[in-house]
């Protein structure tokens, strides 16, 4: 029965264990960067800025195309329009009357003509021709047919526009516009480099936070398995004393000096355990893992901490380049020299051609039928600045001015990251010295505390000298630890500085 509990009992640890194990995420430190990069909103707003940079770029291409728009309209008029005044219009429709009258009043004034005149009316009284030439045109009505005709010339001049339509296809294409289309071209492909370098800044800075979250999560698992160990050995020194002072070897007082050592190991531990909870919780908040997701770093339970691979010096030059901070502003100083010829283009002469085809129902080339009629037209445009109170002229100085801050802004730039290199490189030399050192004092501890536990076992040391060996032997692993994570987050400060992260932005 006891059997059959043991191996129930080991049965459900290793169920247990399995279980914790499978829960656990272990995580490198690639894979950290990789899991940040993607969940950093100030990264994914930096990705978008850049697309909005390449549409932008898009959109001043297109200033080269023509610009071809159809037009259409459509007019209700309450009156038409009328070419000639009411009392011309009156005059034409009453044609007929008009010269009906001045026929009868000619007849009158001829009859009364040849009848004053006594020869003239013999002849008309003898001429069969003249009384009936005279006799027709005195009974001739052309009133009715003149009047018909005016009224038509009348209504021919009134023009029908109650209900217009119009349409319209134009073309423009601009030739010469002062350099503007291009200024604003080279500003638009200036302007997605910047956004890209201004991504690859956050792309740079992200990294760097994981790296230091990272290396910070390994130094305080380290020290907590050092804390580990160190309050083990105490405990392991105190059950000593205690069969010591039985045997009449040790005192009371050495127990307690023990004790109370070992209360402050695990006071250490207990902080330690804590600050490798909320060192991770910084680190899956970095990564958008949940805070209390359970995580394993790759290099979280080595016992000695990688030192990162040094290789050759980067020029000075080759790091201005690469330095996006540096790209930003020599990015940013070209586009306000753009700014400059554009605020100039103002001052110039701009040329467009111009091309039309243009229809309108009433036609108007055809006296205005209700029929659609259309032309086609083209031609040149010319727009001449002449004066506008200096104001091209002032924005021209403006924009040389920004150009100049921009540029002189870059040429600081370039000297800070110049010292801010040679600084890290010092630090960098300085922190692969204290690894060596510190590696060395710990070998040197690690024999000490060796000598000095066989010592006491055999009771040739006393307490003191043991626990100064230990605490000895705590201080030169911890400075080890220290070294060795600060050459790490020195070396991924020193990746920065000289612009070694690349980001992915233009893949």
């Amino acid at each position: 029965m006891r059997s059959l509990t043991k191996i129930l009992t080991v049965f459900m640890a290793l169920a247990a264990t399995a279980t914790v194990t499978q829960a656990q995420q272990k995580l490198t430190l690639e894979e950290c960067r990789q899991m940040a990069i993607e969940n950093n909103k100030d990264i994914s707003q930096a990705r978008t800025k850049v697309q909005m940079a390449g549409y932008d770029r898009r959109i001043a291409f297109s200033n080269y195309l023509p610009n071809i728009s159809a037009n259409g309209a459509y007019l209700h008029n309450t009156e038409n329009l009328n070419l000639i005044s009411e009392e011309m219009g009156l005059k034409l429709s009453n044609l007929g009357t008009g010269v009906q009258s001045n026929i009868s009043q000619t007849m009158q004034q001829l009859m009364v003509a040849i009848q004053s005149n006594p020869q003239a009316a013999m002849e008309y009284m003898n001429s069969p021709m003249w009384q009936t030439v005279l006799g027709a045109l005195s009974k001739a009505d052309v009133s009715a047919a003149l009047n018909s005709l005016g009224a038509e010339m009348q209504k021919s001049f009134e023009v029908d526009i109650e209900n217009v339509f119009i349409a319209g296809v134009s073309l423009q294409q601009p030739v010469f516009m002062g350099g503007k289309i291009i200024a604003a071209n080279k500003i638009a492909r200036l302007a997605e480099e910047l956004a890209k370098a201004q991504y690859d800044t956050k792309y740079q800075e992200t990294i760097v936070e994981v790296d230091q979250a990272y290396w910070q999560t390994v130094s305080v698992a380290a020290k907590k398995r050092l804390a580990e160990s160190y309050a083990d050995l105490l405990h392991n020194m105190e059950n000593d004393v205690r069969v010591a002072i039985a045997e009449g070897v040790a005192t009371e007082s050495d127990a307690l000096n023990i004790r109370v050592k070992a209360n402050e190991a695990d006071m250490l531990l207990t902080k330690a355990q804590g600050g490798l909870k909320l060192s991770k919780m910084l680190l899956c908040k970095l990564t958008g893992l949940d805070l209390n997701a359970e995580i394993v770093l790759a290099d979280e339970n080595l016992d000695k901490i990688p030192v990162p691979q040094i290789g050759a010096e980067k020029p000075i030059e080759q790091i201005w380049a690469d330095r996006s901070e540096i790209k930003s502003l020599d990015l940013a100083g070209q586009i306000y020299d753009g700014k400059v010829a554009m605020a100039r283009a103002d001052m110039l002469p701009k040329v467009a051609l111009s091309a039309n085809y243009l229809m309108s129902n009433p036609n108007p080339y055809n006296g205005f039928q209700k029929e659609w009629g259309g032309m086609f037209n083209a031609g040149v445009v010319v727009n001449v600045p002449l004066f506008h109170g200096f104001n091209a002229l002032n924005k021209t100085r403006k924009a040389k001015a920004e150009a100049t801050l921009y540029h002189t802004q870059y040429e600081n730039a370039k000297n800070l990251v110049n010292l801010q290199v040679s600084q890290l490189r010092v630090q960098q030399g300085e922190a692969l010295e204290k690894v060596i050192m510190a590696e060395n004092n710990l070998k040197h501890a690690e024999e000490n505390l060796r000598v000095a536990t066989v010592g006491f076992e055999n009771g040739v040391i006393n307490t003191t000298t043991a626990m100064g060996a230990q605490t000895a032997w705590l201080k030169a692993h911890s400075e080890y630890i220290d070294a060795g994570i600060e050459l790490q987050m020195t070396r991924a400060n020193l990746n920065k500085a000289e612009g070694n992260l690349k980001s992915d932005i233009d893949e």
